[in-house]
């Protein structure tokens, strides 16, 4: 089962006719390749299993927060853990911060900043509803993304709710773990169902424009699922998007201008650079498009069915993990597999982090393992 969709407000429903779980066959098998860079594993915490939920870890600067669903949250400075702390409730989703505060939330909604130094308790309010992404921090605000598409923006200081947005949700969505990214402290960039990129005002969550990657078109609402995939990633004056039965799309966001746009499909999402944007597609396949014209420069299809992620651009190399525990690093000019290792016996399905001269990545058992590039 690839994913799961929402359906409205109601309860979640499980499509096994959609993706054919029974008849899929497994994961390829991986080829065999020189390596051509370094990959050294630095060292592995154990923070506690996801269980059925996906946890995101967070870097900033040198410190890796993560968190596992039993309750524990934890800073990892190098191979060490500086602290962890016991939150009492059962966690959702993986961990905010703007290296002030860390910030989860519970299964019922419960919201808990902690202080990111020393991991006391800042405050704890709870929103009663359910939150499957990480929480974005910044610019004085949290920004939190419920199940049903709502966006709750608390204030760092309290978590008093300063403002709500919400908007009309199509009658079918993925059921999602991605979130908000903040840019300079004054916006939130979401991608929503039915297509649509969107950016709301941090001061008070207003609408500051809004932006179509993608329109639902199909005969039935299953043909007309088209939600943004992974979170929206900026350029210096564009930002990049793709959906789900759908396109990817660059705009400009100085006019709104669409730059460019491609027929895709991607259940994990994009990265971005000064030259490329990297997807994966539903069939994992890793492509890298010309940032400017959105034409293919390379692809890699050597990786059907093994459930990759979001893919990283990080220096030279584009890093992703799979649903059997590896990660795999790509040349970032050419696509060609140039090192992998086996982070976890169980599924990495968050997103690699950059880290240093390397990147972390967290398994659904709670092994959050770092590595260190070496050419």
């Amino acid at each position: 089962m690839k994913r799961i969709l929402t359906q409205g407000f109601f309860p979640t429903i499980i499509l096994a006719l959609l993706f054919g779980c029974s008849s899929t066959p497994g994961p390829a098998e991986l080829v065999k390749f020189q390596s051509s860079v370094g990959l050294r594993k630095l060292w592995s915490v154990s923070v506690g299993s996801a269980k059925n939920y996906v946890f995101h870890p967070v870097v900033v600067d040198e410190s890796v927060y993560a968190a596992g669903a039993r309750g524990d949250v934890t800073r990892i400075d190098g191979n060490k853990k500086k602290w962890t702390i016991d939150t009492k409730v059962k966690l959702s989703a993986g961990v905010g911060s703007d290296g002030k505060i860390v910030v989860v939330v519970g299964e019922k909604g419960e919201t808990i900043a902690l202080d990111a130094e020393t991991g006391r308790e800042h405050w704890r309010v709870n929103i009663h509803a359910e939150v499957l992404a990480p929480p974005a921090v910044g610019g004085g605000v949290v920004v939190l993304r419920t199940s049903d598409h709502r966006l709750f923006g608390l204030e760092t200081s309290n978590g008093q709710q300063r403002w709500l947005y919400q908007r009309n949700m199509p009658p079918l969505a993925l059921r999602s773990h991605s979130g908000a990214i903040i840019v300079d402290d004054q916006v939130a960039l979401v991608g929503f169902p039915g297509g649509k990129l969107v950016a709301v005002s941090l001061e008070h969550g207003g609408n500051l424009w809004e932006l179509s990657v993608s329109r639902p078109r199909g005969a039935n609402e299953l043909e007309r699922v088209s939600d943004v995939a992974g979170v929206p990633v900026l350029g210096r004056s564009e930002v990049c998007a793709v959906t789900y039965q759908g396109r990817a799309a660059c705009f400009d966001t100085t006019n709104g201008n669409t730059l460019w746009t491609r027929d895709f499909s991607s259940y994990a999402g994009m990265d971005r650079d000064t030259r490329f944007a990297v997807l994966v597609d539903e069939r994992d396949s890793v492509q890298a498009l010309d940032v400017y014209s959105g034409i293919t420069v390379w692809r890699q299809d050597a990786m059907p069915r093994r459930r990759l992620t979001r893919p990283r651009i990080i220096g030279d190399h584009v890093v992703l993990g799979d649903g059997d525990g590896y990660v795999h690093l790509l040349g970032r000019e050419d696509g060609v597999f140039a090192a992998r290792d086996r982070a976890d016996n169980h599924a990495i399905l968050a997103d690699p982090q950059p880290l240093g001269n390397g990147f972390v990545v967290q398994s659904v058992d709670g092994d959050v393992v770092a590595y260190e590039l070496r050419h």
